[in-house]
């Protein structure tokens, strides 16, 4: 088993203390819900923060990369509800990726995942992403391990302003591993071998590294059974 999909939204933010219990009962009731019920979005998980930061960790699966720049996500974004802009007024320190999946492998999903963000030297991404590939595959057989994902962000579409977006800053991050797994342990142990293998030479700038609990998750079925 591996990601539904082709395609996915990451997005990493804080949330301001006094937003955070308005924040989860909107992501759980509305936000993950509207955006699961998009044609092509396959599933939405929510994350928190067990070490790193931001705090919190969103993961949406879509069928393929055409999902994320087509109009009825795009109309959702330029229309976000009343509750949706209160909401993200709280966030802080966001990052935000659409990203095509470069890899994914894995026996089933996991409680934990270990998150990496970087950047590849340039002239040096077609060699990285064998590398990456080939630790993945072997990190994948690990005990505990349930699934590892490489997945690369489309600069552009990431990037696109939409009313959603304006007047907040927010990063795109350009590389991303995901390590999934069924206890904190099993996760860490396979996190640090990846870390151990990454090969500076290939990556520029910081690489931005958390452990995330998974608080919610909704696929496509469940809203479809719910709605029956």
């Amino acid at each position: 088993m591996s990601l539904l999909g082709k395609a996915v939204v990451a997005i990493w933010n804080d949330i301001l203390p006094e937003g955070r219990e308005n924040f989860i009962e909107w992501h759980n009731r509305e936000h993950i819900p509207e955006r699961v019920a998009i044609a092509g979005f396959l599933r939405g998980r929510r994350y928190v923060a067990e070490r790193g930061t931001p705090e919190y960790f969103t993961l949406y699966e879509a069928a393929d990369a055409q999902v994320l720049v087509g109009q009825p996500y795009l109309d959702r974004l330029n229309n976000p509800t009343e509750w949706t802009r209160r909401s993200t007024a709280d966030f802080r320190n966001t990052t935000r990726g659409v990203c095509n999946t470069a890899y994914s492998h894995g026996c089933g999903d996991g409680g934990f995942i270990a998150t990496f963000r970087f950047d590849a030297a340039d002239g040096r991404e077609t060699t990285l992403r064998t590398i990456l590939i080939e630790a993945l595959a072997e990190i994948g057989k690990s005990n505990g391990v349930s699934g590892t994902h490489l997945c690369i962000a489309d600069n552009g579409a990431s990037s696109l302003e939409t009313a959603e977006r304006k007047g907040r800053q927010v990063g795109v991050p350009n590389w991303i591993i995901m390590i999934e797994g069924g206890s904190a342990l099993s996760v860490t142990a396979a996190a640090d071998a990846l870390a151990s293998r990454l090969p500076e030479e290939y990556l520029t700038g910081p690489v931005k590294h958390g452990l995330y609990r998974l608080e919610f998750a909704l696929g496509e079925n469940a809203l479809e059974q719910s709605a029956a």
